[in-house]
């Protein structure tokens, strides 16, 4: 699709005379349309309207043409998303999850195209979700790069509670029209906000919030927090500060890293005001100041306290300390014992529920699966989570396997020596460095 858009680069260029970019709706056309077609996944979920790729594909020009033209008119309106609930990793809760039509699938992803090239440069190197070229161990190895090399002695966990389900509108509106000057473009996107909810059959209006599962959520969440979070902590907190200060984003998961306790306290009270403004709110349980780095395991030994606190980050546990042999202080991380004991429950319920398909075929899927929680998990110094998680995957296939009848089909010599002998387990690798230098 970028092929389709390479227009807009020179509105953008454009912009930074003029102060705004201009002409956008423009590039929601026949052929970005079409390029969006192209790439949409056949096997998404169906909105309301219960239509698939391939179903859009037997008149495609004819659908795509229409689309258009309600474009041009004013006339198109995106229709109300499909609410459905899945678990949220990590947790006995259910995570709500919008599915759009068909048609809005498209247009979405246009949408979010365009955004991404508007706001890619304006964007701080200190956000990392959903962004093109980035990635979550970019993220993590960044805070292992401020915490282990920079002076961090105190690190500040936060969570925003339901993030997706809170943006404000109207202060969405205000960031797009902040940098873009096309009001038929910004009123499309305000009908995406608007466009309301179903959920068991009955209409729910959406005054706030941006659904996950929409294609341009995530560039609105970004945007969202760049003006909110990003921006406001480069050019306020970090000059005002006398210690040096960090912030790492990902999406709406961020830490920050302060040398110094005071502003950190500092800056915990004026981020809970500062989101208040812009409909925000921490989940107070969930966010925590604690002592974190090079010096901590030293200074509170002096005051009589135990070993330095931990905490997580994507998916991951961070813990001080130092890599044996010289005794220089490392920064390192685990598998968060939350996230481990979520994607073993999730393995468990899979082998389970396939346990009667041909061993050869059960053997290839849990083998890809591993491989993907390998691709994730196998990161430096990880190499006991992943190994544990193998582990885990090993004794859940010997149960499993021997409730497929009535009698046991394995003794545990049998299975380890004889079956993972002749159809094995991916073993782990970390292929993942979490070093800069």
């Amino acid at each position: 699709m970028m092929n389709e858009l390479l227009g807009i680069q020179y509105n953008i260029e454009k912009a930074r005379i003029d102060g705004k970019v201009q002409n956008l709706a423009s590039y929601i056309n026949e052929k970005t349309l079409k390029a969006s077609h192209e790439i949409m996944d056949w096997r998404k979920a169906k909105g309301i309207d219960g239509v698939a790729k391939d179903d859009y594909s037997v008149n495609l020009d004819a659908n795509v043409e229409h689309l258009v033209k309600r474009m041009r008119s004013g006339s198109y309106k995106p229709e109300p998303i499909r609410r459905v609930y899945i678990p949220k990793d990590g947790s006995n809760k259910m995570r709500p999850l919008g599915i759009s039509c068909y048609e809005d699938k498209l247009v979405e992803n246009v949408i979010a195209q365009i955004l991404t090239m508007v706001y890619e440069p304006k964007f701080h190197n200190e956000s990392f979700g959903f962004r093109p070229n980035r990635n979550c161990h970019q993220a993590i190895r960044e805070v292992i790069e401020q915490v282990q090399y920079h002076k961090s002695n105190y690190v500040v966990e936060a969570d925003i509670k339901g993030f997706f389900d809170n943006v404000d509108h109207e202060w969405m509106i205000k960031f797009l029209e902040h940098d873009i000057a096309d009001k038929k473009f910004i009123e499309i996107i305000k009908k995406f906000l608007k466009a309301g909810i179903m959920e068991d059959g009955k209409y729910l209006e959406s005054e706030r919030g941006t659904p996950q599962g929409n294609g341009a959520s995530p560039v609105l969440a970004n945007i969202y927090l760049h003006y909110v979070l990003d921006n406001w902590f480069n050019h306020r907190i970090k000059r005002q500060c006398q210690g040096e200060a960090y912030l790492i984003r990902y999406c709406d998961d961020f830490v920050c890293c302060f040398q110094n306790k005071w502003e950190a306290e500092e800056f915990y009270l004026t981020l809970i005001e500062r989101f208040k403004t812009f409909g925000l709110e921490l989940t107070l349980e969930k966010t925590k100041i604690l002592e974190f780095g090079r010096f901590a395991r030293q200074n509170r030994a002096k005051r009589g306290l135990g070993k330095p606190e931990t905490f997580d980050f994507l998916g991951f546990t961070f813990y001080c300390s130092d890599d044996g042999n010289k005794g220089f202080f490392r920064c390192k991380v685990k598998t968060c014992k939350k996230k481990f004991r979520s994607k073993v429950k999730a393995m468990k319920e899979w082998i389970k529920n396939n346990r009667v398909m041909p061993l050869d075929d059960l053997i290839k899927k849990i083998n890809q699966k591993l491989r993907g929680h390998y691709q994730y998990y196998g990161v430096t110094d990880n190499t006991r989570g992943v190994k544990s998680y193998l582990n885990a995957v090993r004794w859940l296939l010997f149960k499993w396997l021997n409730r497929r009848s009535q009698r046991r089909s394995y003794t545990a010599d049998t299975f380890f020596n004889g079956l993972l002998k002749t159809f094995p387990l991916l073993e782990p690798k970390i292929s993942i460095s979490l070093f800069y230098r």
